[in-house]
Parts: structure tokens; sequence; C-alpha cells
């Protein structure tokens, strides 16, 4: 039996076929989990700084006796008020201050020795008795040297701490024979009674608290003019 030899010689000879190479996905691996508990890191807490304490300027003292250039003075017998005003104008606006008084307990008028308390326009003649102490009594505008107990036992018409002595500027009315404010002696003065300011009680002038009479003694001028009206 004949062998048969199977030869590849008449074949082509097979190529080698390409590797159908597939190109790779690119990816990020996933980071390993950790087996160590989370740590969380807490920030510091933030300081804020407090802003400094504001200085606050002291404020000025409203109310501290200043000398006015011009002046104007009215006394209200019904209310037993005396008002002071910046300026010539008695108008709301120019309204400095106002303090309670005492005109006479026998009522009003110009009459010499009346002891009423006489109406019309004034002007401060004379200014008297700055820098004596509150409460100096004064007896015929001299400083006695003698302190005044006030709302004490005794009563007396005191004249006391500062004198502002007023001239009558209406003849016939407050000035002139036998109706002179100014020879009648009509002050603006303090009192050692005190606990009468408020209700007709003088004997002609025009009373104030001590304290009082200071201030106004220090706000005004001589030739100031002082109104007095019913």
């Amino acid at each position: 039996m004949a062998l048969v030899h199977c030869t590849l010689g008449n074949q082509e000879p097979r190529k080698p076929t390409e590797k159908q190479v597939r190109p790779q996905s690119t990816f990020l691996a996933a980071a390993p989990e950790s087996t160590q508990p989370e740590t969380i890191h807490q920030s510091a807490p933030i300081q804020i700084a407090e802003p400094p304490p504001v200085m606050m300027p002291i404020p000025e003292p409203t109310d501290f006796p200043v000398l006015l250039d011009q002046a104007k003075i009215v006394i209200d017998i019904s209310e037993q008020q005396l008002d002071l005003y910046k300026g010539k104008q008695a108008i709301k606006d120019n309204l400095i201050k106002s303090y309670p008084v005492s005109s006479s307990k026998y009522g009003i008028g110009s009459q010499a020795g009346s002891n009423k308390t006489p109406l019309g326009r004034h002007r401060i003649q004379n200014k008297i008795g700055e820098g004596a102490p509150e409460g100096m009594i004064f007896k015929a505008r001299q400083n006695t040297g003698i302190i005044a107990d006030i709302n004490g036992k005794d009563r007396s018409d005191f004249v006391t701490t500062r004198i502002m002595w007023l001239k009558g500027l209406e003849p016939g009315k407050n000035r002139g024979r036998r109706i002179d404010s100014y020879k009648r002696y009509i002050y603006i003065h303090g009192t050692a009674e005190e606990d009468k300011i408020g209700q007709p009680a003088s004997h002609g002038c025009i009373r104030m608290y001590n304290s009082d009479v200071i201030d106004l003694f220090d706000r005004v001028r001589e030739g100031t003019e002082v109104d007095i009206r019913k």
C-alpha cells in the first residue's frame, strides 16, 4: 500500500494574523479604602477683636452762666417769674432761663413809702456784691460779713448775696419825684426767706433764691433792661 505523503509545499504559507489590539481605557484607580478612622480637623475658633472703647466727649455744661453782650429781663408779677432773654427782644426763641421770684406782699405801685413793686421799664443801674459768699447780708449795700440763716428763725427782710439796683426809665411812672424806683432802692436781690419764693412776700424789691441771683448776676451787665409787668 502506497503511502500518500501530504505536503504543504503547494499551499501558500499562512500569514500570521495581526492581533486586534484594543485601546485600553484610561481610568483613575480608586484610592484604597483606609482602615483608619477618619480624622476630623477642627479649625481654631476665629478671634474677633473687640473694637476699642469709644471715648465720648464730655458735654460742656449747658447751664454755665455766660455774660451776655445784650440781654433783656421780663418780670411777670402774676406768675412770680423772671425770664432772661438774649438780645433786646423778649421772644420765645431768645429765652435763656426762667427763675421763680417774690414781689411785694403789698402789691404793685410806685409811690415812695408804699413798699410796693413798681411796674414798667427799668434798667440795672448798679451791680453790687460780686464774689461775696452765698447768703452774705448787705446793709445799705455794704457787705456786713455776716451770713444769713436761710429760712431760719430770724425772718428779717435781709438783702443777701447779690444786688442789682434798678433805675426807672419812664418819667411819671417809675422815675421822678415821689415815684422814683432808684431812690426807693428797688433791687433784684437774694433773700433769707427762700421758702417764700413764688409768692408775694417782699417789701417792694424782687427777691430770688440765693443761687439764682448769683446765676443771673453773672449773666447780665449794668444797663440791662428790666421790664416789670402785671
